[in-house]
This record gives C-alpha cells, structure tokens and sequence, in this order.
C-alpha cells in the first residue's frame, strides 16, 4: 500500500471560509474527509497535514522521508510567492512531488515557486485538482513499482 504525504499550506485551513468566490464552499474538514474517502478506494494511504509556517512544512516533508513515505503531494497555496526553502526542501527530499492548486494560478499571475521542481501539476479545477493529483501521484508511483 503507497504512503502519500498531503501538505496544505498558508490559509488552506480556512478553506470554506476565505474568498469562497474563488475556492467555494468546501470546508477543509470537508475536503479531507472526500480525499480520505478517495484513498479508501484506492487503496493507498493518505496522511493530510495543515500549515501555515512555511518551517513545519519543510520539517514535516523530512519527517515522511525518515518515516518511508513513498510520494508527496502538495498545495504550497500563501508559500508560492517565496517558498524557496520550501522548494530545496522538497527537491532535496527525492520522493516523487505533484503540486495541485484549487485555482488556475497562470491566469492569476500567482508565481509558484515550488513548482520547478514538481514531477507534475494539476491546477484550476477546484477540488477536483486534488483527486486528480492523488490520482497521478498513484501512476508516478505504480511506475516506479513496476521498475
């Protein structure tokens, strides 16, 4: 069973809440509990962590490298426009990384800083950017299985 770390960065917590015309309704307790139903039908393991502190992201990616985690999925959402520690963290890190983005970031002109360093992204299809990382994690993974 694959182990995937989902990182939620700067004001993904208050999801539901802030700028529902751009990111909805769907509260952060919503969204986890459809992802966690995801990974359940799937078949793979998902641990979703929330920060605000660009610090605790990097300390928690770390964490799953030492804890055997096999891939890394991530919104840096408020980290994209200086999260440069972020970015060396995760390339330094070597698990597979796929970025998602609830909004279309190009069309915003939000600068993504971690993103050079992702194997994939999946942005501008509102919840479903998540599922569709998830899913193209899981055939990153399913690859690197097969050898």
């Amino acid at each position: 069973m694959f182990r995937i770390l989902l990182v939620q960065g700067a004001n993904m917590v208050h999801l539901g809440k802030r700028e529902p015309e751009i990111y909805g309704t769907t509260t952060a307790a919503e969204l986890d509990a459809m992802l966690q139903e995801h990974a359940r039908a799937k078949g793979y393991s998902l641990e979703i962590f929330y920060t605000n502190v660009e610090g605790f992201a990097i300390d928690r990616i770390y964490q799953a490298v030492a804890d055997g985690v096999d891939g890394l999925v991530m919104n840096p959402a408020g980290f994209n426009y200086a999260g440069y520690a972020l970015r060396d963290c995760v390339k330094g890190s070597g698990l597979p990384y796929v970025e998602v983005h609830m909004s279309n970031v190009e069309a915003r002109g939000i600068p993504c800083v971690v993103a050079p360093v992702a194997l994939g992204m999946m942005f501008g299809l509102g919840l479903r950017s998540y599922e569709l990382g998830l899913e193209a994690m899981l055939h990153i993974l399913s690859g690197r299985a097969r050898g």
